[in-house]
């Protein structure tokens, strides 16, 4: 094939993050996003060290690392605003050799947006594969300029993935967890003393503060697949569900603008998928792993995926020949990290008063543990360290 060039379908973190990994490596790439805007509303996530060094690659580590908020300790409590397991941020730096910057989602798009050429990234632009190609013929992708052939798709669609339907029409998809998620920002005029999750019976809440005063705001809680608030007002249900908890939770929550309250069920592929990858096209991100975020890692493992992708491809070569090796590095790891984020979720879902009793135990006693001992337990996750990538641009 003279020209190697790919198409990213689907223009959120993953995707972004995808482009600007295979724009390094010096490889034409367009990103395809159905949106008509890339400013999400409400949300900030959290990147943890092997996400930031997977962006340090990338060279935008600094840049999101700057508009972290930094803060003395985190840690989770009881509603009654008991801590049962607190964290100091320094001892957590040392061992790990790095943060975790919660950043608004809007400001790690625009980070990885501004590092890509203009023209790269077209909204208002769906795009669908129709054929995934094969050693000898490209891969095609449908988009509003018609059909474009790839020598690479990178399929970042998310959980309700067209692509991931279309190759793998035999997996049985995404499953409802169970809990339903509600995410906001407010401005109060101080920023808390209190940072991290509060768990009750069979539902969550954190508080994570963010740079300009902003502070993150999430609740999960166990509800049927569907439910909203009966009255409309979401505001007002994370109010009925939390205005009971310890300060500052309500008094937060009482800032919130109604309108820009998101809630969303929270489905994940349980089933793990055969490979993430199917003649030149690679799933990414949700649309090969959708997991709970009881970890905070749904961001951060699609960050990882597209630089072991962009690691693995050699510009002058066959851009499809690496596929089989980008399956064996992924699959086992996010098959791992998405069990680990529904053992969480299980927990979280006690709501019987022994249940929910035992499970504060459990997490006193491990609050008791010493720093090292306790911070190992997410070494698995927080320790992977990213692959070289030669960059030519």
């Amino acid at each position: 094939m003279n020209r190697q060039q790919a198409i990213v379908i689907g223009g959120g973190i993953g995707g972004l993050t995808a482009a600007l990994a295979l724009h390094r490596r010096g490889v034409p790439v367009t990103v395809h996003e159905r949106a008509t805007s890339l400013e999400p509303v409400g949300a900030g996530l959290a990147l943890a060290p092997n996400a930031l060094r997977a962006l340090d690659r990338l060279g935008v580590g600094e840049r999101l690392r700057a508009l972290a908020t930094p803060h003395p300790a985190v840690g989770l409590r009881h509603p009654s605003g008991r801590w049962l397991v607190r964290t100091d941020t320094a001892a957590f730096e040392a061992h790990f050799g790095d943060t975790i910057a919660a950043v608004a989602r809007a400001d790690v798009i625009a980070a990885l947006v501004d590092a890509l050429p203009d023209g790269t990234v077209r909204t208002d632009s769906p795009a669908a594969l129709v054929t995934p190609g094969n050693a000898t013929e490209p891969a095609v992708v449908r988009t509003a300029a018609g059909e474009q052939p790839a020598d690479l798709v990178v399929a970042a669609d998310g959980i309700r993935s067209a692509t991931r339907e279309l190759l793998f029409p035999r997996h049985p998809g995404p499953r409802y967890s169970g809990f339903t998620t509600w995410r906001t920002i407010v401005t109060p005029d101080r920023l808390p003393d209190a940072a991290g999750e509060i768990w009750g019976p069979g539902r969550i809440a954190g508080i994570i503060p963010l740079a300009d005063r902003r502070v993150y705001l999430y609740g999960a809680a166990l509800a049927p697949a569907g439910a909203r608030a009966a009255d409309g007002d979401e505001k007002a249900e994370l109010l009925r569900r939390y205005g009971t908890w310890c300060a500052p939770l309500p008094q937060l929550l009482a800032l919130a603008d109604p309108e820009r309250v998101l809630r969303h069920d929270v489905w994940d592929l349980a089933d793990p998928l055969p490979a993430h990858h199917h003649g030149r096209v690679a799933l990414l991100g949700d649309a090969a792993h959708a997991m709970c975020p009881f970890q905070g890692q749904g961001a951060c493992q699609a960050i990882e995926d597209a630089v072991v992708l962009a690691s693995l491809l050699t510009p002058a070569a066959d851009l499809a020949a690496p596929l089989p090796a980008y399956t064996a590095a992924r699959l086992p790891r996010t098959t791992a990290v998405v069990t680990g984020s529904r053992r969480i979720g299980s927990l979280i879902a006690l709501r019987s008063p022994a249940a929910t009793l035992l499970r504060t135990t459990a997490l006193t006693l491990a609050g008791l543990l010493p720093a090292r001992a306790l911070l190992g337990l997410s070494a698995d996750t927080y320790d992977w360290q990213p692959p070289a990538l030669n960059t030519s641009a």
